[in-house]
């Protein structure tokens, strides 16, 4: 049994003739009368009794009708389902963001997208870059971002923007209003930085390693779960740290924070898909949103 089997029977039932439902589907009456034959071998059963020129349904056909209309009622509906996910007349977006993004750079991206796409709703985990990655794979989210490099083949990894980082200390720090600081000062300092498994800790990592200075030598004070976290601790006092600039930005204008003269590489955000499945429409829109906003 067949879909095209079933719209023919429903045509044929609906006008008792099956010349006039074969113009109807814009099929020839040979191949018409084909089907129905066909359909009634493979359910072992009469549906019509040919009168004529025309046809009656017998007691298993009118049987049959009102669930072969149910049937591509549903169909229909399935159809309908899939065009308006298409056209993003409705449909869900799930997204996982490590915390910096999440805090303080996607809502702006998602607030753009709910605005051309009001009926799309989104959905927003926070992780860290390992925890947002293992999403994606695992099929959770549907767009990752991130901000540091994933090591994984089955990951497409797309730039959606740039942030730079900064050096800081609290107001009261030793350092605070030097105008001079050397790689062999980061060697002695101590540190407030992110867990292992952030994007930050991990940038921070690897240029501390291309300044020629161990990261497992550092004396690091504190590891703190978040971005807000580490920049309480450092604004008491607890020690410097690099992290992004749009998380240091409000410490900066209040004074609580005071960036040091050390430049650190900027890094990339990173949007992640997984390479071998379906690509959402909403994820390309989104994707599209954030590459307009950048231009």
């Amino acid at each position: 049994m067949t879909l095209d089997q079933l719209r023919l029977f429903v045509a044929a039932a609906e006008r008792l003739h099956v010349t006039r439902a074969a113009e109807a589907l814009n099929i020839s009456q040979p191949a018409a009368s084909s089907a129905i034959t066909a359909l009634e071998a493979s359910l072992n059963t009469r549906l019509f009794d040919r009168i004529g020129r025309g046809v009656a349904l017998t007691e298993a056909g009118r049987q049959l009708l009102p669930e072969a209309r149910a049937v591509l009622a549903r169909v229909g509906q399935a159809v309908q389902v899939l065009d308006d996910l298409h056209e993003l007349r409705r449909g869900h977006l799930a997204l996982h963001a490590s915390h910096t993004i999440a805090g303080y750079w996607l809502p702006a991206m998602m607030h753009r997208f709910h605005a051309a796409w009001p009926l799309v709703t989104l959905s927003l985990v926070i992780g860290n870059t390992a925890e947002v990655a293992r999403a994606v794979l695992e099929g959770a989210a549907d767009l990752g971002f991130v901000e540091g490099s994933v090591d994984d083949p089955l990951l497409v990894q797309i730039p959606v923007a740039a942030d730079g980082l900064v050096l800081v200390v609290g107001a009261g720090h030793a350092w605070a209003g030097r105008t001079h600081v050397a790689a062999a000062d980061l060697a002695g300092a101590r540190w407030v930085l992110r867990e292992r498994g952030s994007g930050t800790r991990q940038v921070f990592e690897d240029a501390m390693t291309g300044f020629g200075i161990d990261p497992a030598k550092l004396a690091v004070g504190m590891e703190l779960p978040s971005n807000e976290a580490v920049r309480a601790a450092v604004e008491a006092g607890a020690g410097a740290t690099v992290i992004s600039s749009l998380v240091a930005r409000a410490g900066l204008a209040s004074g609580s924070l005071a960036e040091l003269p050390f430049a650190f590489p900027e890094r990339r955000f990173l949007a992640l898909r997984h390479g071998d499945r379906h690509h959402a429409r909403a994820a390309m829109a989104l994707l599209e949103v954030i590459r307009q906003a950048a231009v």
